[in-house]
């Protein structure tokens, strides 16, 4: 069930924020939030969610750093990550530096929820995960 899964967001805009975890929250889920790659790096070590749901484009630590060091450390490494951007060309940088999914900004709701879930849905199917 949902209920039982943690979705970490860093994104900096608060309208996004906001809105994804409004979504995810209708959907059963239960959202964190973090506005910069440096609290969510830190609130991932700290909650060890089920996903992340993570911006590219942000000020302080942009996204992909962040996604590395999520990638590098041992606790985290193996939370699947869904990028957004509003730059078709962050795609391909996104999903090298090991990101499950990437969106387009604007995305559509029920993607995002699908994403989310498949990501979620394969990350428990994993051995050893």
């Amino acid at each position: 069930m949902n209920a039982d899964r943690q979705v970490l967001i860093v994104d900096d805009d608060s309208d996004i924020r906001e809105g994804t975890y409004l979504r995810l929250k209708a959907a059963g889920y239960r959202p964190i939030t973090a506005s910069d790659g440096e609290e969510g790096f830190a609130s991932a070590l700290e909650n060890h969610p089920d996903a992340i749901v993570l911006d590219v484009r942000m000020p302080r630590v942009d996204g992909l750093t962040a996604l590395a060091r999520l990638k590098c450390h041992e606790r985290t490494r193996n939370i699947p990550v869904v990028m957004l951007s509003a730059s078709i060309g962050d795609r391909q940088a996104s999903l090298e530096a090991g990101a499950r999914f990437f969106l387009d900004k604007p995305y559509q709701g029920k993607t995002l929820l699908a994403a989310v879930e498949t990501a979620i849905a394969e990350s428990v199917s994993q051995p050893g995960e």
